[in-house]
C-alpha cells in the first residue's frame, strides 16, 4: 500500500492492528505451527486443506515453459488473458465486456487498491459495508480517502439502502459492495442493487460528479442452491467489477485477478488509461506465467457440489447442537453466533480442543465466529463432536 501522509499510514495501521494481533496469536494455526501427531481442525481462513486441483497445477506448469525469448520479459495485461476474461464474463453474466476494458491485477486486493488509488483524491469519502472484509478500511486510508462505515441490516444481512443514502455526502467518491458477501454469504438480489443504483445516480447528479461503485465479486462463482447472481455492474454504469481467482481455484498464494469496466461506463477508454498509469507506478500486474495460464484457469473451479454438501452437513449438525446460524447463499463461510458473548474467549476454548475458527470481532461481528468450509471432510467429521462439547459447556443445564 502507498500512503500520502503519516496520519493515513497510522490510520491504516490502527485499522489492521486487531487482525495483525490475531495473526501473531497461537490461535492462528499457520503461524502457531502444527504437530503431525495431534492434527488440528483448521477452519480459520479460505486456505486449501486438500492438494490443489491437478488441472490448476498442469495449467501453471505448462505456462511456465518458455515459448520464446520474451516469455519472462516485462508484461502488462496480456491480451490472451484479457480476451479469456471478457469472454467468460460475457458468457456468465450476460454483459458484453470488451477485452480492452480488462486490467489484470495481483488478486482482488491488487484490483481494489488499483481502483481506489486511481479514483480517490485526498479527503474523498469511500463508503464500505459492515461486517466487512478485513482490509477495506486500511485500503481506503492508503489511497488518501476517508472510510465511512454503513452496517448491513442486522436481521437479514441485506443492504440497508436508506442507511447508504444517508451516508452519501458531497465528498463521497465511491461505495464498495461485496457480493456474495464475506463473511455472511449473502447474495444481494437484483432489486436491492437496482435501488442502490438509483440512490447512487441521484447522489451523483446532486454532487455534480459520479460516485463510483466498486463491486467486489471475488466469490461470484461460488453461488449455492443454483441461486441467481446479479452483478451490480449490470445496473449501474459507473462501476468496476473486481475479481480474484483465489477463491474459485483455492489458490490464495497465486495472486491473479482483474478489474473489468462494464460497456455502460462513460469514457471507459480514459478510465482504462488512468488505471494503466496507476499500475505503472508500482508495476501492479500479475506475473507473466499466471497470465499465460489464465485461459485454462478460467475453465476450472473447486467442486461446488462438495462445497454445497459440506455447508448442509455443518449447518444441520451445528443447529442440532444448539448453535444459531443462517444458511449462506454463497462463498465458503458459515457465521454462527457464539454461545459465549465473548467470541474471542470462545474461539480460544475451541482452539484448546484443536478446532480453529475466526473470531467475529475481526470482521466487526462481535458475538459471532466464522467457519471456513475449505476444511476437509475428515476435519469436519473430527470437529463436530468438539463443537458439541464446547457449546455444552456454555449452555444452561
Amino acid at each position: 500500500m502507498r500512503f500520502q501522509t503519516t496520519r493515513q499510514r497510522e490510520a491504516a495501521r490502527a485499522a489492521l492492528s486487531p487482525f495483525a494481533e490475531f495473526l501473531r496469536s497461537p490461535v492462528f494455526t499457520p503461524l502457531a505451527g502444527r504437530d503431525p501427531a495431534n492434527p488440528v481442525c483448521d477452519f480459520v481462513a479460505g486456505n486449501p486443506q486438500d492438494m490443489p486441483l491437478p488441472a490448476v497445477v498442469d495449467a501453471i506448469r505448462d505456462a511456465s515453459v518458455p515459448r520464446d525469448s520474451t516469455w519472462f520479459a516485462y508484461k502488462f495485461s496480456e491480451p490472451l488473458a484479457c480476451q479469456a476474461v471478457a469472454a467468460s464474463l460475457t458468457d456468465r453474466l450476460g454483459i458484453a465486456f470488451d477485452s480492452e476494458d480488462i486490467s489484470m491485477t495481483k488478486g482482488a486486493s491488487g484490483a481494489l487498491i488499483l481502483v481506489l488509488r486511481t479514483i480517490v483524491e485526498t479527503g474523498d469519502e469511500v463508503v464500505f459495508l459492515s461486517p466487512p472484509w478485513f482490509f477495506y478500511e486500511a485500503m481506503i486510508h492508503s489511497a488518501g480517502g476517508v472510510p465511512v462505515r454503513v452496517r448491513l441490516d442486522p436481521a437479514t444481512f441485506e443492504l440497508d439502502i436508506d442507511a447508504i443514502a444517508s451516508a452519501l455526502t458531497p465528498r463521497t467518491r465511491a461505495v464498495i459492495v461485496n457480493t456474495p458477501h464475506n463473511p455472511t454469504g449473502k447474495i444481494y438480489p437484483a432489486e436491492s442493487l437496482r435501488q442502490l443504483a438509483g440512490v447512487l445516480t441521484h447522489a451523483s447528479e446532486r454532487n455534480g460528479r459520479p460516485i463510483y461503485l466498486l463491486s467486489d465479486e471475488a466469490y461470484h462463482r461460488l453461488v449455492l442452491d443454483r441461486r441467481a447472481f446479479t452483478s451490480p455492474t449490470a445496473l449501474y454504469p459507473y462501476s468496476f467489477l473486481i475479481y480474484s481467482y483465489a477463491k474459485t481455484l483455492l489458490t490464495p498464494g497465486q495472486r491473479l485477478g482483474y478489474v473489468a469496466l462494464p460497456p455502460s461506463m462513460p469514457d471507459r477508454g480514459a478510465m482504462g488509461e488512468a488505471l494503466f498509469l496507476t499500475q505503472l507506478t508500482d508495476y501492479g500486474w500479475p506475473d507473466a506465467v499466471m497470465q499465460y495460464a489464465t485461459p485454462r484457469l478460467e475453465q476450472l473451479s473447486i467442486d461446488l457440489d462438495g462445497l454445497h454438501r459440506k455447508r448442509d452437513v455443518m449447518v444441520a449438525a451445528l443447529r442440532d447442537q444448539g448453535y444459531e446460524l443462517h444458511l449462506p447463499e454463497g462463498t465458503f463461510y458459515l457465521l454462527p453466533r457464539s454461545p459465549d458473548p465473548d467470541d474471542k474467549a470462545f474461539c480460544k476454548a475451541l482452539a484448546a480442543r484443536g478446532v480453529y475458527v475466526l473470531p467475529g470481532y475481526l470482521v466487526e461481528m462481535p458475538g459471532f465466529f466464522r467457519i471456513s468450509l475449505t476444511a476437509t471432510d475428515e476435519m469436519i467429521e473430527r470437529a463436530l463432536p468438539l463443537f458439541a462439547a464446547a457449546i455444552k459447556e456454555r449452555l444452561p443445564s
